[in-house]
């Protein structure tokens, strides 16, 4: 295993957000940063910073982007699995092909990015994962059921893996940002159940909606997980679970401590 620094990063979802905010970050502090998106742009383009075609949904795109940053590099120290999606709506009347959306990008991205990456860090005896998860995997929200399942699958994923790569010089870590104001709002999807004026759910929904909107848009800057997601990056060890700002993770203590009844009664009582 080599005692080795991270200095060539690959982030997915790059282009804008979290992403950009983490590629920018990362780049003033020296490391060379392949900004991942679809579009192949970054919102901002800076020195350190290069601009990388990536679709974590297609296997062929992730070995391409990979080939590319070896071939350039000659190595690859660490990946930021960020690029994902949110869906709205109850669970009931959701079909398998809106489920689908929300764990497609979220839960098999992250995994076929990760996939990816793992033979060239186990090669190199030294590598860095880190996924952007949500406290919405610890703390279910009504009508985000199927964003909540697949941040909370990703989660586990990644302590899985932690446990698995021991001893291979590659680490897991999991950030778990809060409410951040960022694009995501704007392009959250709604299923048809969610649309739908006759719903029962109609008027809980509303409120949830009007809630959770307003609290996105009023969250903390996405430079907030960037710098938690640098400074894992930067450290011998990383951590295992990281949930960025002081009243986030107090949250993420209550949680393990409230019985999931009256957490979920409470849940609720904000929400719906």
């Amino acid at each position: 295993m080599k005692d080795q620094k991270v200095s060539v990063v690959l982030v997915s979802g790059g282009s804008s957000g979290i992403g950009a905010a983490t590629a920018r970050l990362l780049a003033e502090s020296g490391i060379t940063v392949y900004a991942g998106s679809r579009r192949g742009t970054v919102e901002k383009p800076a020195p350190r910073i290069i601009p990388i075609r990536l679709d974590v949904n297609d296997e062929a795109s992730l070995k391409a982007a990979v080939g590319q940053i070896l071939e350039e590099q000659g190595h690859l120290d660490a990946v930021v699995c960020n690029a994902g999606n949110g869906i709205f709506g109850p669970v009931e009347g959701a079909t398998d092909e809106e489920a689908r959306f929300q764990f497609e990008t979220c839960l098999f991205g992250s995994l076929k990015t990760i996939q990816a990456c793992l033979p060239t860090f186990r090669k190199q005896g030294f590598g860095r994962i880190v996924t952007i998860t949500s406290v919405m995997a610890i703390l279910q929200l009504p009508f985000q059921g199927f964003y909540s399942a697949a941040k909370a699958a990703l989660l586990s994923l990644s302590e899985s893996l932690q446990m698995e790569l021991k001893g291979t010089g590659i680490e897991c870590c999991s950030v778990l940002p809060g409410d951040v104001s960022t694009g995501f709002t704007a392009a959250r999807k709604f299923t048809a159940a969610a649309q739908d004026p006759g719903s029962p759910y109609r008027e809980r929904m509303d409120k949830n909606l009007k809630k959770i909107e307003q609290d996105e848009l009023g969250g903390m800057q996405p430079e907030v997980i960037a710098k938690a997601v640098c400074k894992q990056l930067k450290k011998k060890h990383m951590a295992v679970r990281v949930i960025p700002r002081i009243d986030y993770g107090a949250v993420g203590v209550l949680v393990r401590i409230l019985p999931e009844r009256a957490k979920l009664w409470l849940l609720d009582l904000l929400y719906s």
